[in-house]
């Protein structure tokens, strides 16, 4: 963990030492462990995944040592018998770290390296060290800072080597108090004011997506490695970096996409995700998300290289509903076809999600056939409509010309009539503002307690609801939210 902490007394700042365990796996010979319960997912190579996220970290993979078991050994996850084979595997080779792909507690972890007598990192902490490493911005570096703190907060008696008492001094009679306890105060203050800084960006980064008026955005999101940037780079002549690297990229991007037959989109490019992502980062990194929050559409990047796309798929639908996004419709792309096996692993995901496009984004294949399935999923929010205004609403006219298509205006003595061809979000909004409203197609999703128009009525300018001994009018029904259209893969 790669912060440092101080202490000021009497105006002097004193550096907290860290552990070894702050410096960079890179270059270090690193030992792959893992155990194997009931219930999980095991691909064909079991530490496919975690050496993957070994060599990011920039470590050397030298040996593994697997065991299945039906609950981990509570001292140390590990059964006895694996422990010693573990540090037998370790002085031959010899290691310098063992990189779990499960999360042990802080007595596991120290118990284990006190058999091992070297260092242990699990899944958590490993993925947080490489997002320490790939963070660019001062917003990517607060948020895994965060994560860091928050997970070294319950560990910090094997971080620290220095647990002697204070020093005596003038102020300072009796038995002073614990380093360790002064490390966790100062760390507990730090993450507070982390928190506090990251919602201050969160909030602005809200302001900055609202701003964007009516303007359409998509929003790349998927497994780690996955080739959402370089699909990215091909939609929009982007020149974000795209490389095969796990967590290459931390930042959200966005850029024009002029979708042909549509015009210009917004397409936002940001963190992958990967299986028992840690909680802490999803919570440091909702400012990050806040692109995918907003979008109108999801582009669910999988690849169909890997053996494990299905299990991919699903560990990231989970995440999605970790950060409550799952609800926001969704179109699934299989990128990477052109590779080997692929094409068996395309109708295999299609038997579960039919609607599935194939594509290789580094080859160019099935990239018309993305463009049209965008174009249709965005078409499908789409509400077409009559709108009667008063001559002098020049305001609301200007409003329909920026957020609508607006396909041909009469006017009359006393009002113009708009037809036009709107998302049914901005259609509500007009609804909410009590225009008066004909429906033509599609449906208006506005609030239950207001009344809106069907397919052959006006909306009244002020929408009321009928009182208890008024005669009901069959012509006017409360508008129905449109359904949700689901996962369109």
């Amino acid at each position: 963990m790669a912060f440092l902490l101080t202490t000021t007394l009497a105006g002097a700042i004193y550096p907290l030492h860290t552990h070894d365990r702050s410096e960079s796996l890179a270059s270090e010979r690193s030992i792959l462990a893992r155990l194997i319960l009931p219930n999980d997912f095991l691909a064909e190579d079991p530490f496919d995944e975690l050496t993957g996220l070994a060599t990011t970290a920039g470590t050397t993979v030298v040996g593994s040592v697997i065991q299945k078991r039906e609950h981990p050994d509570q001292t140390t996850y590990l059964g006895k018998g694996k422990v010693a084979e573990l540090r037998g595997l370790v002085e031959m080779q010899a290691a310098d770290v063992v990189l779990f792909d499960n999360d042990l507690n802080p007595a596991q972890t120290r118990n284990l390296e006190k058999a091992l007598n070297i260092k242990v990192i699990d899944r958590s902490e490993l993925i947080l060290d490489i997002f320490a490493s790939n963070a660019q911005t001062h917003e990517a570096r607060l948020a895994v800072e965060l994560a860091q703190l928050e997970y070294s907060l319950p560990r910090l008696k094997r971080m620290w080597t220095h647990l002697s008492r204070q020093g005596m001094g003038v102020g300072m009679r009796g038995p002073g108090e614990k380093q360790l306890e002064v490390d966790r105060r100062l760390a507990e203050k730090r993450v507070h004011d982390l928190k506090s800084e990251l919602e201050k960006v969160e909030r602005r980064k809200a302001r900055e997506v609202a701003s964007r008026g009516d303007t359409f955005s998509v929003s790349l999101a998927g497994y780690t490695n996955a080739g959402k940037s370089t699909l990215m780079n091909v939609l929009t002549n982007a020149d974000v970096l795209a490389v095969d690297k796990l967590f290459a990229t931390l930042d959200t991007r966005t850029r024009k996409w002029m979708l042909p037959g549509w015009g210009p989109i917004l397409l936002s490019d940001t963190v992958g995700f990967i299986r028992d992502l840690p909680h802490r980062l999803i919570a440091s990194f909702r400012a990050t998300l806040e692109e995918t929050r907003q979008a109108d559409l999801l582009i669910h990047v999988a690849d169909a290289s890997n053996p494990s796309v299905l299990n991919q798929i699903s560990s990231v639908y989970k995440v999605l509903h970790e950060i409550g996004i799952d609800e926001k419709d969704t179109l699934l792309v299989l990128n990477k076809v052109d590779c080997d096996g692929a094409s068996e692993r395309v109708v295999s995901v299609r038997e579960r999600y039919p609607n599935a496009v194939a594509i290789s984004a580094r080859a160019g294949i099935g990239l018309a056939q993305l463009t049209m399935a965008v174009s249709d999923a965005l078409t499908k929010n789409f509400v077409e409509l009559e709108v009667r205004l008063p001559l002098d609403d020049g305001k609301t006219m200007a409003w329909l010309a920026m957020a609508a298509e607006v396909i041909s205006q009469q006017y009359n003595d006393e009002y113009v009539l708009v037809h036009c061809r709107m998302p049914n979000s901005a259609a509500g909004k007009l609804a909410g503002q009590g225009a008066d409203i004909r429906v033509i197609s599609g449906k208006i999703p506005i609030a239950a307690e207001k009344l809106g128009p069907d397919s052959a009525t006006f909306l009244a300018p002020v929408a009321r609801e009928p009182s208890s001994d008024a005669p009901s009018d069959s012509s006017e029904k409360q508008v129905v939210a449109p359904e949700k259209m689901g996962d369109v893969a």
